[in-house]
């Protein structure tokens, strides 16, 4: 059973719609991916009434996702569009005053720039010119300026350049880490801070150098601002981040500022205490474990001193912390086991409250200045949606983005499942039981591996599986070791060790599926994406048990990604150089053991991905053609390692459901 780090409180968020009779409900189906709407982030407005997020919808016509800018009343009520249709928005910010909603959109065929909106009403209005375009923003305490994160312009070619304007310049790069997914390339261009006057529009830079800084915030009184920067001598080599302080003012880009931590790990995510005393943050202390590390909560005071990790003990993930308006509690989302929770301690340390527990997943929230919360809320049946918390009374729903649609489907039954791996780890996932269970009969039954690996399957909405369920299969999904909800312990069993313990506990996974009477064990079928890619690939070269596979955006010859990919600092954290410990990557390298794999497996990805390339894909297909075995390649144009393209996610889809269908179903296609 998953270690109870506090009590829960009870399940206090009744999410489920009224649905239709089940007579008139249907199964989930492909298109119905473009149909489901995704709530973002709250922001409460100053007084407290009113609460701005976005919501992302399908626009078949672009062939991607949407996003407007909408807006409900705390005391409920219809929710009321913000941005046009089509006019693109998103990152909504309220002035201190409440009289301006900000937000972020990309218009009129520019970069990305601030407008604001009167809410008296009225169009949306440009408030920066930013040649390059904006990051992100955000308000002073008194709304007079607007704090940017800007990254460097190009470089404008030099006057009587005779090339053709529309002909590429050569890419140069001289950086040690070189190349990111979708950003691409990466040159010394960085990203700094500016501020800007609302009234004069003035742009002041306030940070420069050759360092990148983000997660900026205000000082309560707004004459500093603190950031996140790696302004180590070589930033690219190391997770050295730290928390800076810089004035608001500062007129020298940035040369005058005050380093706050001083931990060789990363810090991040600053938030000011009311009192601008203090300032809450995250950290990583343990250094060699890398991405596998415990992320705790920390307080220092803004000065700079020793910092408190009044979470060290829980052992668990947590981010987004924020101080009560008193400045008496800090909140921060807590990630434990299948589930993420939002939860609070004292400022000054000691127990722990889960505010909202249970099995469901907690994204995001916003506190108002009388201490109400808005929170954004997941259960495995119900995608996410906003209630308002408050001391007083019981949760109260805002957001009905996917009601209408929900209120049609006959969703699967999901239960949260717990068994021991081969040398009797505790292991949790989740079973999702094919829609219209028989418990006379035995399913066809995939395995469905998370990425990441530093990752997790939370009791939140997944369609894939309530697709295949609809489709007449099992769904196991696994939280194997490297998972991030269990302890660091956990995680780090992985570490340089793939496909081993984590192999032995998505197997135990199956074998718990077949136990319990539900699985068809002459029918399985397995895949990922990622990390469940390479997991994948492990699973077919080391068991003939799968009579389907789907091996999405993996890798298999782990040194031929060693200066392709983007992870050139974890492979040498990790496995060491691959000049001098060659054995380290061949070890993991499941393209050595290509020859083993019976079961037909297709190779899936995006032909821009430089998180995990198409390269090894490609590799594994050639070697299964060659060996005469049953393989497909798939490689979507143009796409990175998510895929964007709406045509592309549904073509995805279907070729998952096609490729399962006669391999493990046995099905005609």
């Amino acid at each position: 059973m998953r270690p109870s780090l506090h009590r829960l409180l009870p399940a206090i968020l009744t999410v489920l719609p009224a649905s239709l009779p089940a007579q008139s409900q249907r199964t989930i189906v492909v298109s119905d991916l473009a149909a489901l709407t995704t709530v973002g982030l709250p922001r409460i407005s100053p007084d407290g009434k009113q609460v701005a997020y976005s919501l992302s919808t399908a626009d078949s016509k672009k062939d991607r996702n949407t996003t407007r800018i909408w807006m409900s009343q705390m005391a409920g009520g219809p929710a009321i569009p913000m941005t046009g249709a089509g006019q693109p928005g998103s990152n909504p910010r309220w002035s201190p005053d409440g009289k301006y909603l900000a937000f972020t959109g990309a218009r009129n065929g520019g970069e990305a720039q601030v407008w604001t909106l009167n809410r008296l009403g009225g169009e949306a209005e440009q408030l920066t010119s930013v040649k390059q375009g904006v990051d992100d923003f955000e308000w002073s305490p008194d709304g007079s300026r607007v704090l940017l994160s800007v990254r460097d312009p190009k470089p404008e070619r030099p006057k009587g350049d005779s090339a053709n304007p529309e002909t590429p310049e050569p890419v140069v790069v001289d950086r040690l880490q070189f190349k990111r997914d979708v950003t691409g390339y990466l040159d010394r261009r960085r990203t700094h801070l500016y501020v800007f006057d609302v009234l004069t529009r003035k742009l002041t830079q306030i940070t420069s150098g050759d360092f990148d800084d983000s997660d900026p915030a205000w000082s309560p009184d707004g004459k500093l601002v603190a950031f996140v920067s790696n302004r180590t001598e070589e930033p690219d080599n190391n997770r050295n981040s730290d928390i800076w302080v810089v004035g608001a003012d500062n007129t020298d880009q940035g040369r005058t500022l005050r380093r706050v931590t001083t931990n060789p790990g990363s810090d991040e995510s600053p938030a000011w205490s009311p009192d601008g005393r203090s300032i809450a943050y995250l950290t990583t202390i343990d250094v060699p474990a890398m991405w596998y590390a415990t992320r705790h909560l920390a307080v220092i005071p803004s000065a700079g001193g020793t910092p408190a990790l009044p979470t060290r003990s829980l052992d668990r993930n947590v981010s987004s912390p924020r101080y009560s308006p008193d400045g008496k509690e800090i909140y921060f989302i807590l990630e434990d086991g299948g589930a993420s929770h939002l939860a609070k301690i004292p400022a000054g340390g000691g127990p722990v409250t889960r505010v909202v527990g249970g099995l469901r997943s907690v994204g995001a929230y916003d506190i108002a200045p009388d201490g109400r919360i808005v929170v954004r809320v997941a259960e495995t049946g119900f995608p996410g949606e906003l209630f308002t918390l408050t001391a007083a009374t019981a949760p109260a729903r805002l957001t009905h983005a996917n009601d209408s649609l929900l209120a049609t489907l006959r969703l699967a039954q999901v239960e949260n499942i717990h068994f021991k791996s081969r040398d009797g780890t505790d292991i949790e996932g989740f079973l999702y039981y094919p829609v219209g269970y028989d418990r006379s009969l035995r399913y066809p039954t995939l395995l469905r591996i998370h990425g990441g690996p530093v990752s997790q399957f939370e009791a939140a909405f997944n369609f894939e599986a309530q697709l295949f369920a609809a489709n007449g299969y099992a769904v196991v999904t696994v939280n194997p070791r490297g998972s991030s909800g269990y302890g660091q312990a956990f995680s780090q069993a992985f570490f340089a060790d793939w496909g081993h313990k984590d192999f032995e506990d998505v197997m135990a996974g199956v074998d718990y599926a077949i136990a319990q009477g539900v699985a068809d064990s002459s029918r399985l079928g397995v895949g990922g994406w990622s990390y469940g890619g390479i997991l994948t690939n492990y699973v077919i070269t080391k068991s003939t048990r799968f009579k389907g596979a789907i091996s999405g955006a993996s890798e298999a010859l782990i040194v031929g990604n060693y200066g392709h990919d983007h992870y050139q600092r974890e492979y040498e954290e990790e496995l060491g150089l691959p000049w001098q410990n060659r054995a380290a990557y061949e070890r993991l390298s499941s393209f050595n053991d290509v020859e083993k794999i019976a079961t037909p497996t297709l190779w899936i990805g995006g032909a821009e991905d430089w998180n995990v390339p198409i390269l090894n894909s490609e590799q594994m297909y050639q070697a299964m053609r060659r060996l005469g075995r049953q393989t497909q390649l798939v490689v979507y144009p143009g796409e990175h390692h998510g895929i964007a393209r709406l045509s592309f996610q549904r073509d995805r889809l279907e070729r998952y459901l096609a490729w399962y269908g006669k391999y493990v179903k046995g099905a005609t296609p």
